[in-house]
C-alpha cells in the first residue's frame, strides 16, 4: 500500500516537473483545435497520436464544426488552430492542407438512379436532400449544397450517410466518408450531367499567426506532414 503510493506521488511529481518544463520552455499546456468535420479522419488522428507522443503533458480539445461553426470558433477566439473548407473567415489567412473530392451519391434502389439516364439538377429538386447541420449560432456562410427544398437536416455524418444507404435521400459526400459504401455497393454515385463530382479545399488557419504559441505551431506542421502523406 505504502509502496503504490510512494510510486504515485513519484509519478505526479514527474508530470508537474514536465509540465513547468513546458510552460519555461512557452509549450502550451492545452491547445483547442476546430476541424471542419469533412476532413478527412485517418490523417488526423495519426497527426494527434504523434503530437502526444511528442507533447504528453499537452492537452488537445477537439472541436468537430460543421461550415459557419468552424468560423464563430475561429472569430470568437476559442481555438489556437482551425481547419476550414472550402474558404477562411474573413480578416484571417489560410494555408491549403488538401484539396479534396466530393461525389453526389444515393442509394442503388433511389428512385434517381432508376430513371436510367443521366440526371439534371432540375431531377433532383424532386427529391430529398441530406443535409449536415450547420453548428454555427449564426450561420452566416451560405451554403452551396442544398439544391432543394425537400430536405432531411441531421447533425452527424454517420448519420447522414445511413440515411442514404436507407434510400431515404441523396448528398454530395466528401469520398474519404463513403469509400467502404461505394467498394460494396450500398451507394452510387448519382451520373449528373453537371456537378456530379465538387472540389474543394481545407485549410490550416490561425486567429493570430503571429502570436501562436510552440504548440500551435508545432501540431499545425504535424497536421501538413499528415496531410502530405495522404492520399489525393
Amino acid at each position: 500500500m505504502l509502496y503504490r503510493r510512494g510510486k504515485s506521488l513519484v509519478d505526479q511529481s514527474a508530470r508537474l516537473e514536465r509540465a513547468a518544463q513546458s510552460l519555461a520552455s512557452g509549450q502550451e499546456l492545452e491547445l483547442r483545435l476546430a476541424v471542419e468535420s469533412l476532413f478527412p479522419m485517418e490523417p488526423l488522428l495519426q497527426c494527434l497520436r504523434r503530437f502526444a507522443d511528442e507533447s504528453p503533458e499537452t492537452r488537445v480539445e477537439l472541436f468537430e464544426s460543421v461550415v459557419s461553426g468552424t468560423d464563430e470558433l475561429l472569430l470568437g477566439g476559442q481555438v489556437d488552430l482551425a481547419i476550414c473548407a472550402d474558404g477562411v473567415p474573413p480578416g484571417h489567412t489560410g494555408e491549403v492542407l488538401l484539396r479534396y473530392r466530393a461525389l453526389a451519391a444515393a442509394a442503388p434502389s433511389h428512385p434517381l438512379h432508376r430513371l436510367g439516364r443521366p440526371l439534371s439538377v432540375e431531377d433532383l429538386r424532386a427529391h430529398r436532400h441530406l443535409v449536415i447541420r450547420d453548428s454555427g449560432q449564426r450561420r452566416e456562410r451560405p451554403s452551396v449544397w442544398q439544391v432543394t427544398q425537400q430536405r432531411l437536416t441531421v447533425s452527424h455524418r454517420s448519420t447522414s450517410v445511413r440515411a442514404a444507404c436507407l434510400g431515404l435521400g441523396f448528398a454530395w459526400y466528401a469520398e474519404d466518408w463513403i469509400r467502404e459504401e461505394l467498394a460494396d455497393g450500398r451507394l452510387r454515385p448519382l451520373p449528373l450531367i453537371g456537378g456530379a463530382e465538387r472540389w474543394g479545399a481545407f485549410y490550416l488557419v490561425y486567429p493570430d499567426p503571429d502570436g501562436a504559441g510552440l504548440g500551435a505551431r508545432r501540431l499545425g506542421a504535424l497536421l501538413k506532414e499528415a496531410t502530405a502523406a495522404a492520399p489525393g
